[in-house]
């Protein structure tokens, strides 16, 4: 049971993530159970409900015992980390609302937890999300961006903000394209003819005149395209195919670069198109790859089946 000025600190902070944050109801919910879980722990923990005054007592001890209580319930290193992660965000709202030092709760971290590996599409995969994005709208100025928008960002491996960051001084392109990626860092990427292509499709029918200091790719109303359209576009098209939830934009230049690396590419010149800062990034790559082999492998030899 937890304490009513609790209670409603909990609403409070909710509603204020939803009103000036604007949270999604997901992660509103997530946080909801962050919280509740927490304060359901205090209350064994302080041997009744906490009130807000029992928070700003809280040291590194008490938030290790909470996280030690949520692994022995089940709960794996990365949901206790995110877990925690919630439930830090409570804690600083609640420390600026009532004026205490939340310092010492706020030091805990959380559980290590491993990297996770890219999730790529197949090659089949890739080319039908190519073919499929398109059906998604019934605008064709706007299905045409959506396939010029996946299509580069396969084609050449570009984060979506990269991608999203071009203006209309791109274009004509030829057969590479500098990008500013991460940390200001430039770097060349090849495009292919079916992404100039796709490109070139999209200018034709776009009702908005290229401009070079305009973006390329451009939102229903001549403004920047929002990467959040470009999600839901492909939400859209892997729902159509049956494809899992984490065939997203990233997902396309995670095949890219696995896709390069299974057809016999350099894993360094991978890394350079990529604009990895470091070789380790890159190497998680060759863990799907190998990952993928060995399934290949187990399906196929006679010894694995026998």
């Amino acid at each position: 049971m937890t304490s009513a000025a609790l209670s409603a600190d909990l609403s409070d902070w909710l509603a204020r993530l939803s009103a000036l944050d604007d949270a999604s109801p997901h992660t509103l919910a997530a946080y909801d159970t962050d919280a509740r879980a927490f304060l359901a722990f205090l209350n064994g923990h302080l041997g009744g409900p906490a009130a807000p005054s029992d928070l700003g007592r809280l040291r590194l001890s008490d938030m290790r015992a909470f996280l030690a209580h949520e692994r022995a319930a089940g709960l794996s290193p990365r949901s206790a980390a995110r877990r925690l992660s919630g439930v830090k965000s409570f804690l600083r709202w609640l420390a600026d609302r009532h004026g205490f030092d939340a310092s010492p709760a706020l030091s805990a971290r959380g559980p290590k937890v491993p990297p996770r590996l890219p999730r790529p599409l197949d090659v089949a995969g890739a080319r039908a999300m190519l073919s499929t994005v398109d059906l998604q709208s019934t605008t064709p100025w706007i299905a045409a961006r959506d396939t010029a928008v996946v299509t580069l960002l396969y084609g050449s491996g570009l984060r979506i903000s990269e991608a999203l960051g071009l203006t209309g001084s791109a274009w004509p392109m030829g057969e590479t394209l500098r990008i500013r990626g991460k940390g200001g860092k430039d770097r060349v990427v090849p495009v292919l003819p079916v992404a100039r292509d796709a490109i070139a499709a999209y200018l034709a029918a776009c009702p908005w005149s290229l401009d070079a200091s305009a973006p390329l790719f451009r939102g229903a109303r001549g403004g920047p395209l929002n990467p959040r359209l470009v999600q839901k576009a492909m939400e859209g098209a892997r729902r159509q195919m049956g494809l899992p939830d984490t065939a997203t934009p990233h997902a396309l230049r995670h095949s890219f670069a696995t896709h390069l690396l299974a057809a016999g590419g350099d894993l360094r010149a991978i890394q350079t198109l990529l604009g990895h800062a470091s070789l380790s990034t890159t190497q998680g790559y060759t863990a799907v790859d190998t990952a993928r082999l060995m399934e290949v492998y187990d399906r196929a030899h006679p010894r694995a089946r026998a």
